[in-house]
């Protein structure tokens, strides 16, 4: 499927991408290349839970990252069309 971005998405991804936190927890969720429990990217990042779970929530809300909940746990993945739709948006500005 090709997703298409519009402008307000495209802006919401860059500006969850311009934070060097977020980009780790990107790197580290697409690295495992199945679904990272929160428990292992907090394990990750030197930051308290509150401030991991601000990051993770912006990249939620950008759809850069899917969550899946069970129970109490919570488990990411990269949320790998949008992450093509913001590459390929990101291309043609090249052309």
């Amino acid at each position: 499927m090709n997703k298409v971005l519009d402008i307000k998405s495209v802006e919401k991804i860059s500006k969850a991408l311009g934070d060097p936190y977020r980009l780790k927890i990107m790197e580290a969720v697409k690295k495992q290349k199945q679904w990272l429990p929160c428990c292992d990217i907090l394990g990750m990042i030197d930051l308290a839970q509150s401030t991991v779970s601000h990051h993770l929530k912006q990249l939620v809300d950008a759809d850069l990252l899917l969550l899946e909940k069970d129970g109490r746990n919570t488990r990411y993945y990269v949320n790998k069309e949008v992450l093509s739709a913001y590459i390929k948006y990101l291309n043609q500005l090249e052309a």
